[in-house]
């Protein structure tokens, strides 16, 4: 029989166990949640901004991560994830109109047998089913719409599903577009890419350059922002181009398929997708791939792959789409071009939020027809693994992308005096300590007060969520640290100094504008202090551990001296999070910050006598909710539970008293009963506050 000891150690090793699938899950819900801001953050660059800000192939990547994390761990999936939906949004300098019908993108394939895979899906349902294989032009999507054979309205993608930014006088500008059709067609809905050719993009930039202004990156982005122009006489000057590629709707057809659909818009005038192949066999699709591909070094427009549709227009529609993609298409995305060159150096660069990452400067190589001089390494896990060095001759790679990526070293080339490389251990900006996150797989500046991550830090000090400070988003901060306004956080409470200024440049808006922010500024200085901890920005700290704790710490000097064993009595705050808190408390620019936070005024004490729990029957209760309830949504029950003194939890652990569950409740559910957590309907938690 077991003595104590025995049993005591046992059930220490399996809380232990516990609380590390706990902060294992934690991790996985924090890595979806940054991906998803990641993958957001990338479409409306894109998409809105016509302003990548990386590679296709990096950007496919995280996309497959997401989707992967996804699929495992379905209960973290938001409803409204880039994995659920088109990317992009509707601009506000354009009036907007609903589509008719959805702009969606399409799934990608990045190999042969993901492409059969498709083709032998479809053949399940239609044995017999003829495929087209299209060059998939590297532009932007419209959707352009004609009455009585007369062109009404253009419509940029927009969100996708619902609505999309009238561009129907920018249309009318380019040349190739039928403003009348040489037959009357009553009612006529096409999706077309408006491209630049690779010849008038180099006569543009060469203008640009001797205007002294600056460069387009790609063809894609300019023919995408000539196209949000607001003059329409830019639009015409710049020559852009179509290719129709889709029937949206043809009121009374004549065609069923669509090549015959494709070839009968050409005779009503229209620039048609070019050179397109009719396949009948798995064969012919991988072979109709490959000729496009070997035909794209020698097109004077981009493409950025091939995709491969059902040609039946009545077996699409019975396929019919998700809410993001058609399932009768794919588009295969070819592997990025190759070349070699020489590391003349290795240096690492400091982003937004933090992330250190470490470039390959190159001995300039032209690739993809642009001049390559610099290449990302990713993290040290990938310079580990290539053991690139300084002097090594490199394959590097770019298809299409924007920032090329190192893929491969030849050892037999290497000098015998190169070192390994090694990120650095503190912040090459502010001299801060760096240190690993995101699982260990990247690393992160901790400098409270970094002058690099500046800009994201305001951004999210001053959001919804945070200090709730209207009118100081991302653009507006940027015009404020152009003009040397802010240098430091706290420099947000010094810009009340600076009113006639800011008044007078301009940039921001005149006086009722310029008033209004510096009134919200002063406003958020009695925010409640769980806003203050949250808008710190320390590392899996949000806005539900920032309340959990003030009730442990109630003041800012009590939490900056905590010790980290202290910190794990606080529910949802595990030994990571533990140590993201002391560590941002022990450096010397959080306590440099905070005391001119002091002197300007903020709060940073928590008075439970101005608690809204007057009714505490959950005191000290920790929930976990999920699954879909039937008369409130899951923030309404966390508020709830809060205001009866309860708190809630994100992931499930030893430490959770009760989780809620609702219609669809996933693995949470399902660890619970493990854990022999007690299980609530939503009708048993309304009966507990009764």
């Amino acid at each position: 029989m077991e003595d104590l000891d025995q049993v005591e150690a046992k059930q220490k090793e399996q809380d232990l166990s516990q609380e590390q699938k706990a902060s294992h899950v934690q991790v996985i819900a924090n890595e979806i949640q940054r991906l998803t801001a990641e993958v957001e953050k990338l479409n409306q660059a894109y998409y809105d901004l016509d302003a990548p800000l990386v590679s296709d192939a990096e950007y496919d990547l995280l996309l497959r991560r997401l989707q992967d994390l996804e699929a495992q761990y379905p209960e973290f999936t938001a409803p409204d994830s880039p994995t659920q939906h088109v990317g992009g949004q509707v601009a506000s300098q354009f009036a907007s109109a609903p589509h008719r019908f959805p702009m969606l993108s399409l799934n990608d394939v990045f190999s042969t047998q993901e492409v059969l895979n498709f083709t032998q899906n479809i053949r399940e349902q239609y044995p017999d089913v003829t495929f087209i294989v299209e060059q998939k032009i590297d532009g932007l999507s419209v959707s352009l719409e004609y009455r009585s054979g007369i062109l009404t309205q253009a419509l940029t993608r927009g969100d996708g599903v619902t609505t999309g930014e009238i561009v129907t006088e920018n249309v009318r500008q380019i040349q190739t577009v039928p403003q009348v059709l040489r037959e009357p067609v009553n009612d006529l809905v096409l999706r077309g890419e408006i491209y630049m050719t690779k010849q008038r993009f180099d006569q543009i930039n060469q203008q640009q350059i001797e205007k002294g202004e600056k460069t387009f990156a790609n063809p894609r982005n300019s023919a995408a922002g000539t196209l949000r122009q607001l003059d329409s006489n830019i639009v015409k000057e710049r020559g852009l181009s179509i290719f129709i590629f889709n029937v949206q709707y043809w009121e009374n057809i004549p065609d069923q398929s669509h090549h015959s659909a494709l070839e009968h818009l050409k005779k009503l005038g229209f620039p048609i997708s070019p050179d397109f192949f009719i396949c009948q066999t798995d064969e012919e699709v991988v072979a109709a791939i490959e000729s496009i591909n070997q035909a794209r070094p020698n097109l004077d427009y981009g493409i950025d792959g091939a995709v491969i549709k059902v040609d039946s227009l009545a077996q699409r529609e019975i396929l019919g789409s998700t809410s993001k993609a058609p399932r009768w298409a794919v588009a295969y995305k070819y592997p990025p071009e190759q070349q070699q060159t020489r590391v003349l150096d290795l240096i690492v660069n400091v982003g937004r939020t933090g992330r250190i990452t470490p470039m390959a400067i190159l001995e300039p190589v032209v690739i993809d027809q642009t001049t390559v001089s610099r290449a990302t390494l990713h993290n040290q896990d990938y310079i580990n693994t290539l053991d690139i060095r300084i002097g090594d001759t490199v394959t590097v790679q770019k298809g299409g992308d924007i920032i090329p990526g190192v893929i491969a070293v030849d050892y037999a080339k290497r000098q015998p005096e190169a070192l390994p490389f090694e990120l650095p251990e503190h912040c090459p900006i502010c001299g801060a300590p760096t240190e690993y996150l995101d699982d260990g797989a990247n690393l992160y500046c901790t400098g409270s007060d970094c002058p690099a991550q500046l800009a994201r830090r305001i951004e999210y000090f001053a959001s919804k969520s945070a200090m709730d400070i209207e009118g100081l988003g991302e653009s507006t901060v940027e015009r404020l640290l152009e003009k040397g306004h802010l240098n430091h956080l706290s420099d947000i409470y010094r810009l009340f100094e600076k009113r006639e200024q800011l008044i007078s440049e301009g940039d921001i808006g005149r006086t009722k504008r310029v008033d209004n922010l510096l009134n919200a500024i002063e406003k958020s200085k009695s925010n409640t202090f769980d806003r203050f901890i949250a808008a710190l920005g320390i590392h899996n700290i949000g806005p539900q551990t920032a309340k959990n704790i003030i009730e442990y710490f109630p003041d800012i000097d009590l939490l900056a001296n905590a010790k980290q064993e202290d910190l794990l009595s606080v529910p949802d705050v595990g030994p990571t999070s533990a140590q993201a808190i002391a560590d941002y408390f022990a450096q010397e620019q959080t306590r440099a910050l905070i005391a001119e936070f002091k002197e300007l005024g903020l709060n940073m004490v928590h008075d439970r006598s101005q608690s809204t729990n007057d009714n505490p029957v959950l005191q000290d209760l920790r929930f976990v909710i999920t699954g879909t309830l039937q008369t409130m949504s899951r923030s309404e029950a966390q508020k709830i539970i809060e205001d009866h003194g309860g708190s809630v939890s994100s992931s499930v652990s030893a430490k959770t008293d009760y989780v809620v569950a609702g219609d669809n409740a996933g693995s949470k559910l399902t660890k619970a009963q493990q854990l022999n957590i007690k299980i609530l309907i939503e009708a048993e938690l309304l009966a507990m506050l009764e």
